[in-house]
């Protein structure tokens, strides 16, 4: 058993706090735009629209995340509590709803630049399991997103939340849904490249929903929602309508 008592602050400036998730955030902004313009593109025009690009994906990361955890996960309190919608450094954040301002944003830019949406949105998808992983472990130092109880040998305390051991659930996410990912993105992308955009974000769709799917089964539910139909997470039925979303794509670019 391993004892989770990780400050959640990873360090201070006078009265200023940097958190191990803002420099989650921050890491893999930088690593993924960096594997984007080293690794992955080669289009010219692309090359040098991304770095723009960029700016509006961090926008619709943050607002999509921010208004999708409020919509999706405890949308009765921030009725009542509006104004901590801004809170972003008080945790908080949906994947869903950030993919969804990652769409809305790639879909404003493309328009703007007259470029095909699913080239910005392939290298999203390339580059995205970075994040996720460094996100997942974010999530592991905060005691953020815990397991469910167990006895298995490499179970965790988190010492700031209870007693009670458990599934490390972000560790299993990070390596599924960011080391997995990420390679098996990579190795559809030799396969095809950008012949036909779309497909890498189909895949991405489908393996990220899958693996998610799966892991939900060893994290516990959010407590203010608990388990919905047929004693499924609120992540796992979400994960139903983007493998749905993942496969008609697939189809449509195939």
């Amino acid at each position: 058993m391993f004892i989770n008592n990780f400050d959640p602050v990873a360090f201070q400036i006078l009265s200023l706090e940097i958190r191990w998730y803002s420099l989650a955030y921050i890491m893999g902004i930088i690593l993924g735009w960096t594997y984007c313009k080293k690794k992955l593109i080669k289009d010219q025009n692309i090359l040098i629209l991304f770095d723009d690009f960029i700016t509006y994906l961090i926008i619709g990361v943050i607002l999509g995340g921010r208004l999708g955890y409020a919509l999706f996960y405890n949308l009765k309190y921030y009725l009542e509590n509006p104004f901590e919608i801004l809170m972003v450094w008080n945790g908080g954040m949906s994947f869903h709803g950030g993919l969804i301002g990652v769409i809305l944003a790639s879909q404003l830019f493309s328009s703007k630049h007259k470029i095909n949406q699913f080239i910005l949105l392939d290298l999203v998808a390339l580059s995205a399991p970075i994040g996720i992983f460094f996100g997942r472990i974010a999530n592991f130092i905060n005691s953020e997103l815990i397991g469910r109880a167990t006895d298995l040998p490499w179970s965790v305390q988190f010492v700031l939340i209870d007693n009670i051991k458990r599934h490390p659930s972000q560790l299993y996410e990070a390596f599924f849904e960011g080391i997995i990912l990420f390679f098996l993105l990579g190795y559809f992308f030799k396969r095809s490249s950008f012949k036909n955009p779309g497909k890498i974000s189909a895949f991405f769709l489908i393996f990220y929903s899958l693996f998610r799917f799966i892991a939900e089964f060893f994290r516990s539910p959010d407590p203010q929602i608990g388990y919905l139909i047929l004693n499924l997470t609120l992540g796992q039925l979400l994960s139903v309508f983007l493998l749905m979303a993942g496969v008609i794509l697939f189809y449509i670019k195939k």
